[in-house]
């Protein structure tokens, strides 16, 4: 394929991504603020967020727990969610109660078991998504077949949902309703306040966010798809040495990372497996590396271990400044390995020190478009690979 078809391809796949995502939010907005308010009402009576999903969508439940559970960066409290998805059917029968919010994830022709699960716990009396699915208090079906497109929908409506949570948090009612917990949320108005107003505010938030993605997706798209398209070639070059794609990121990219690794060896029908691991999705030896060395190593321990000269590194980096993906990143280049990174903000350390062989920058400061945009960056760079190993 010529890299002139290459980039026109790249940049229609971004065009794509914007004209639906813009439909679905413009559509789903005012409904999902109403579902936040409902949450953040069962969040103060003590319900929690139970997530699953199967393969590729068991990451979804991965980057809803993080995001919920450690808002640390943006300053938000901690909300109680768990991802399920290793064995939620009974899991989720010996934990749910009547209070909790259940969350399935499933491909667009929807998942069976994960519409079970959802059809239980709705009759415990949970709030529960079905993403997709038509069974839920909140269901949706996302006008796309395309696996990629849809998740990278899902991914922004979940993300809305846990920023738009805490703007009825800081709106709403006594502390005399969180009983024994008040303690925990000193923050809250003695008066009750009517939150009714704030839908429509929520929802007009909701577009804003999204028409920031379409935003920051235009400007990769115009700036940088001749580098993606770059990065799609070399990757190709090694796959063809016998190489493999070592994946690695934290938090909400380290679910990126996972997701982009199960893109490559289970992908849609028809395609290639492209061999791939993901370092952030071996928890014991995370644990184990992170008590016995330290954290700057977890992703360097395990790089040592896994790395072969021909193989690809890719580091997924909002920050591009975290010390365990600078020297995963420096011990690739010294092995020998071909060194990729999606980032933010302005690159950051790994951009300054020139770690990685090429780079996409997603130029915004706000964690979840640059996730966002990133997720959409890397489902491209799996399409354009598809295109190339056969």
């Amino acid at each position: 394929m010529s890299q002139a078809r290459a980039i026109d391809q790249i940049q229609a796949a971004l065009h794509e991504r914007n004209v639906l995502s813009r439909a679905f939010f413009d559509q789903e907005a005012h409904r999902l603020a109403e579902a936040c308010r409902e949450m953040s009402e069962r969040f103060l009576a003590g319900g929690r967020l139970l997530a699953f999903g199967q393969g590729a969508y068991a990451t979804d439940a991965q980057h809803v727990s993080v995001e919920f559970v450690h808002p640390v960066i943006v300053g938000k409290r901690a909300l109680p969610a768990l991802d399920l998805s290793l064995h939620f059917g009974p899991w989720l029968e010996a934990l749910l109660q009547p209070e909790d919010m259940v969350m399935g994830f499933a491909p667009p022709s929807g998942d069976v078991e994960v519409e079970r699960a959802l059809a239980f716990a709705r009759q415990k009396r949970a709030l529960t998504f079905a993403l997709t699915g038509q069974e839920a208090d909140y269901a949706v079906e996302i006008a796309t077949s395309d696996p990629f497109i849809h998740q990278e929908i899902v991914e922004i409506l979940y993300h809305v949902l846990w920023e738009t949570v805490h703007v009825f948090f800081e709106h709403r009612q006594s502390s005399h309703e969180l009983g024994a917990t008040s303690f925990l949320y000193p923050f809250l108005s003695p008066q009750k306040q009517d939150t009714d107003a704030l839908l429509a505010e929520a929802a007009q938030s909701i577009r804003m966010k999204v028409a920031e993605d379409v935003r920051l997706r235009q400007a990769v798209a115009e700036q940088q798809s001749e580098v993606i398209a770059r990065m799609v070639d070399m990757t190709a070059e090694r796959l063809k040495q016998g190489g493999k794609l070592i994946l690695f990121g934290n938090g909400g990219s380290a679910t990126d990372a996972n997701d982009l690794a199960l893109d490559c060896v289970a992908p849609p029908q028809g395609w290639k497996p492209v061999p791939a691991v993901s370092l952030s999705l071996e928890p014991a030896c995370i644990s184990a590396i992170a008590n016995d060395i330290g954290p700057e190593v977890i992703f360097l321990r395990q790089l040592i271990a896994q790395a072969r000269p021909e193989d690809v590194a890719l580091a997924i980096s909002t920050s591009g400044g975290s010390r365990n993906i600078l020297l995963a990143l420096e011990e690739a280049r010294k092995r020998g390995l071909l060194t990729l990174a999606l980032l933010g903000y302005d690159g950051g350390e790994v951009r300054r020190q020139n770690l990685a062989n090429r780079t996409i920058v997603v130029p915004s400061e706000h964690v979840p478009r640059i996730q966002e945009v990133q997720a959409s960056v890397y489902h491209v760079i799996r399409e354009q690979l598809g295109a190339l190993w056969r």
